[in-house]
């Protein structure tokens, strides 16, 4: 766990290298300590981000899409349409 006092955690494709169990554990980590501090994660892997507050969804230098993964999915854009294709492979 995180020690000390922090304002501000940035982590960047922190789950790039990591197999799914040990993606959940450092995941659940980092969520954890963002009870604590302002956390920013950057990640393609959006199964990462899935339960973030707030989901920024930046498309050619701009944010183009912002909200919740539950409010991206419903307006099915580019958001929707990236985590249908990463969750495509998990399906039965």
């Amino acid at each position: 766990m995180f020690t000390g006092d922090f304002g501000l955690l940035i982590f960047d494709e922190p789950s790039s290298a990591l197999d799914p169990i040990a993606e959940y554990n450092m995941t659940k980590m980092i969520f954890d300590a963002s009870n604590i501090a302002t956390t920013i994660m950057i990640a393609h892997r959006l199964s990462t981000i899935r339960n973030a507050d707030k989901i920024i969804l930046i498309d050619k230098g701009k944010a183009s899409e912002v909200g919740t993964h539950d409010e991206l999915m419903l307006k099915k854009g580019k958001y929707f349409e990236m985590f249908t294709k990463q969750a495509e492979n998990y399906t039965i």
